[in-house]
């Protein structure tokens, strides 16, 4: 399952709300760890050890704030035990059962309780009475350093692809760009690069537009950044009237979101 993005306006008491883990997506089929695009996960065996033949969907964790070494952890092909070890698998769904959303609740509570394993977390489900609540409730778990929350339909069925039964909702808006150059850097950055020159898709009849995006970058993909072509995630709050995000920052690239 997929998300599309929170909308004031619907009927909050059919839904149930989780904090938004950023970290890499993990599927277990019943045999093997899977990323999002149908590739193995190179996991210590320890890590799998006695989890059920029943299918697990969940995200790959290691905190908040820590995309990054959650990336660079599930990407490696000989698996390094003691970067898996500040790895969590948190539950939030049962693929195969066939039951609503709010019957998977506590089955998948009573799975990942008999897998007892400290590193194995079902996913915090709970309740809000409307949209200032639930503003709330993101503006605490922003403020804790978490990315967002996600909103599930209590009534759904689990199913693939993007629908309405499950909704994210953040403190900004995110979205893609290509990168088409690299500006160098001055003062404290010269010797890499200072930020990257990025192009907007044109919509809606109007034309592509560039701009330089340089906040959120780390001192390592300063030295190695993003090569020209490629596709980078930014978030940003609004667009000014020239149509420029507004407080744009660097967030990862498309390689690392399709994990």
């Amino acid at each position: 399952m997929l998300a599309k993005n929170y909308q004031p306006g619907i009927s909050l008491s059919d839904h149930w709300v989780s904090e938004k883990y950023d970290g890499v997506r993990g599927y277990w089929d019943g045999e093997k760890l899977l990323t999002r695009g149908g590739e193995r996960i190179a996991a210590p065996a320890w890590f799998t050890a006695g989890w059920p033949k029943t299918p697990l969907d969940g995200e790959l964790w290691a905190g908040r704030g820590q995309f990054a070494r959650a990336v660079s952890t599930v990407r490696q092909q000989t698996p390094d035990d003691a970067a898996w070890r500040a790895m969590r698998f948190m539950v939030f769904d049962l693929p195969a059962h066939g039951g609503s959303f709010s019957d998977r609740i506590p089955a998948l509570g009573g799975l990942v309780s008999r897998i007892d394993q400290p590193w194995v977390q079902a996913v915090a489900q709970s309740k809000v009475a409307n949209h200032p609540a639930l503003q709330a409730m993101l503006a605490r778990t922003a403020k804790s350093g978490g990315e967002g929350l996600m909103l599930h339909r209590g009534a759904s069925l689990y199913k693939s692809g993007r629908n309405d039964d499950l909704l994210k909702a953040k403190t900004h808006e995110d979205t893609e760009a290509r990168v088409v150059a690299h500006i160098p850097g001055k003062g404290k950055y010269a010797g890499v690069v200072g930020a990257l020159l990025v192009e907007m898709p044109g919509q809606d009849g109007k034309a592509a537009r560039r701009f330089k995006l340089g906040t959120g970058l780390s001192d390592e993909q300063r030295r190695n950044p993003p090569p020209v072509g490629s596709t980078v995630t930014y978030r940003f709050r609004g667009l000014n009237d020239s149509g420029i995000p507004r407080f744009a920052s660097f967030m990862r690239t498309r390689e690392e979101a399709a994990l």
